[in-house]
């Protein structure tokens, strides 16, 4: 079993993965924040961890104030540590749930999502529940909604069929960011179209650990 706690302190390594995963997130994140339409930012982050993409963004962006974001962590440890950042960086919009992320009602008040963070998912899930996830997508965002996602590509490596999985469910690749250092990794970026919303799934969208590496 891993210890998602302990795991995060590969982010104290500016040159490890995770470092190199993170600032390439918050880019993209930073980005589609100053993107977005005039207004209110619905911002939604699946198992959220320690919330270091968003709260290392948020303090000093100009859409700060117009961010309300729901960060969905299991592990009561990261929970506690992404509340401490958010209070310390004084994100009183920044709710940080502790709840598994795979059942949608957990956070289903905060959809329709403008901003949809699915990072550090995708190489911890089986190859169906991915699709799964996926397909769901439009049912979890606004159309123009920003979703941005990450996956490993150490053989196989499934991140061109993720890829047409998100085009097959009507979003527009953006980008997608594929890096190599010390293992390869991929970062994509979508945007949902006019055709979103339906129904939210009732069952999980994913069973968080059915795959073995993050």
């Amino acid at each position: 079993m891993t210890d998602w706690a302990t795991w995060h302190t590969a982010y104290d390594d500016p040159s490890s993965l995770l470092s190199v995963r993170l600032r390439i997130v918050q880019a993209h994140l930073s980005a589609a924040l100053s993107q977005a339409p005039a207004g209110k930012i619905s911002l939604v982050s699946l198992c959220a961890g320690q919330g270091r993409d968003v709260i290392g963004v948020l303090p000093s962006h100009p859409r700060r104030v117009d961010v309300r974001a729901v960060l969905v962590e299991a592990d009561p440890r990261n929970v506690a540590a992404a509340r401490r950042a958010a209070g310390d960086g004084g994100l009183s919009q920044v709710e940080v749930r502790e709840a598994d992320a795979g059942p949608v009602a957990g956070y289903a008040d905060a959809l329709p999502a403008d901003v949809l963070l699915l990072c550090g998912i995708f190489g911890n899930v089986s190859g169906s529940d991915i699709r799964r996830t996926v397909a769901a997508v439009p049912a979890l965002c606004n159309p123009g909604a920003t979703v941005i996602w990450t996956r490993h590509r150490r053989a196989p490596d499934l991140t061109v069929q993720i890829r047409h999985w998100f085009t097959e469910a009507g979003l527009m690749e953006v980008a997608f960011d594929a890096v190599e250092v010390n293992t390869m990794i991929g970062v994509g970026v979508a945007r949902a179209g006019r055709g979103v919303g339906g129904a939210l799934p009732d069952d999980p969208l994913f069973t968080f650990g059915s795959a073995r590496h993050r």
